[in-house]
């Protein structure tokens, strides 16, 4: 088991031989596709994340908004059409909150940015600027509308004036800065500052930092140097990594788990822990689920639908014993947590209950 981790974890890390960086996503989490023709409405050509039917899509949606002003219409086209830019899961921000808009690059970049100087552009001011008192129907720019992924609702003429008091405002809930991990919209397909293949390193150093048995990993959801291991006999513990090159081991107290599971789990070499996962907003709702096995004859609520059943032309009680164990005695199972109660916040949470907030699923085996 423990060589198992190892591999794992040696995996892991070679993941973070390149440098983190921006990679094209389209925002239904699919890959781009090269296109065979332009596209009529929007200015993408070759990569894209656009097709020709959303691309007549966006612009019906564009003519809906009748706006007026060309200069205004020029920019707010561009703002539309960024749905079809190859970075365009970043611009909308999908994993964490989708944006009814891309973000729109403010005179900031970050020193590290992936991105080029272009994103340097306050593109977000030249919005502003731009369209503050040009009236146009369904506004995607209400504030109502604000962290939502569906199309604007609103059907009233609106300026931008009407809807936000200042600039500062209307930046402040539009704008962004690119960095070395995200990526801005600037009114042009976004393009990074390293567009070559990284070279393949000449070697790989390891370090040692812990020698615990541990059957699964995961990161804390909050982006820090946390993370999550479980064994097989059901306890999890939160841990902290050591900074690389420092040559600190890992900081994990096995006296103190961060959840004890094993009066649920049905532990020996077959069954166990069996892995982890954490909601993505974790760090606000505190939820994670556990997959484990437990046993009918020992634990009450360990009950769930035999494997073997009239649906698959099986009958479990013409079915001997396997080791002696009877048919469906051993129970696959799903079930939810949460570290609500425990801390003030669930990202500084370092303890959690462990009683189920929700079976999900459970199986005879």
């Amino acid at each position: 088991m423990k060589g198992v981790f190892v591999l794992n974890l040696m995996f892991s890390f070679l993941l973070l031989l390149y440098p983190s960086t921006s990679f094209p996503l389209c925002t239904n989490s699919e890959a781009t596709f090269t296109l065979k023709t332009a596209l009529k409405f929007c200015s993408y050509n070759g990569s894209s994340c656009c097709n020709s039917t959303v691309d007549s899509q966006l612009q019906k949606q564009f003519q809906d908004m009748n706006i007026s002003d060309p200069s205004c219409a020029s920019v707010l086209q561009s703002v539309l059409c960024a749905r079809c830019d190859p970075f365009s899961a970043q611009l909308f921000t999908i994993d964490t909150e989708p944006r009814t808009v891309p973000l729109l690059c403010n005179s900031t970049v970050s020193t590290n940015s992936s991105q080029s100087n272009q994103a340097t552009n306050d593109f977000c001011s030249n919005v502003w600027d731009t369209c503050q008192n040009v009236s146009m129907l369904n506004s995607p720019f209400a504030p109502s509308l604000q962290g939502q992924a569906g199309a604007p609702a609103n059907s009233n003429f609106t300026k931008l004036i009407d809807l936000w008091q200042s600039k500062t405002d209307f930046c402040n809930a539009f704008g962004g800065t690119s960095t070395d991990e995200s990526v801005c919209y600037d009114g042009e397909p976004v393009t990074l500052n390293e567009t070559g293949t990284p070279s393949a390193p000449n070697g790989l150093c390891l370090e040692k930092i812990g020698n615990g048995s541990y059957l699964d990993m995961a990161a804390h959801p909050d982006g820090s140097n946390r993370a999550f291991f479980s064994n097989q006999q059901g306890k999890i513990w939160l841990a902290t990594i050591p900074k690389v090159g420092s040559g600190g081991t890992l900081e994990l107290d096995e006296s103190n788990p961060f959840i004890d599971l094993t009066d649920e789990v049905h532990f020996d070499t077959a069954f166990g822990m069996m892995g982890i996962a954490f909601h993505p907003n974790f760090t606000q709702n505190g939820r994670f689920f556990a997959s484990f096995n437990c046993n009918k004859g020992k634990s009450p609520g360990c009950t769930g639908r035999c494997s073997c059943n009239s649906d698959v032309n099986c009958d479990p009680s013409k079915l001997g014993t396997d080791n002696g164990a009877q048919p469906c005695q051993y129970q696959s199972v799903v079930a939810e947590y949460t570290t609500n109660g425990s801390a003030t916040q669930p990202s500084s949470a370092e303890n959690a209950r462990p009683s189920e907030v929700r079976r999900i699923f459970t199986m005879g085996l």
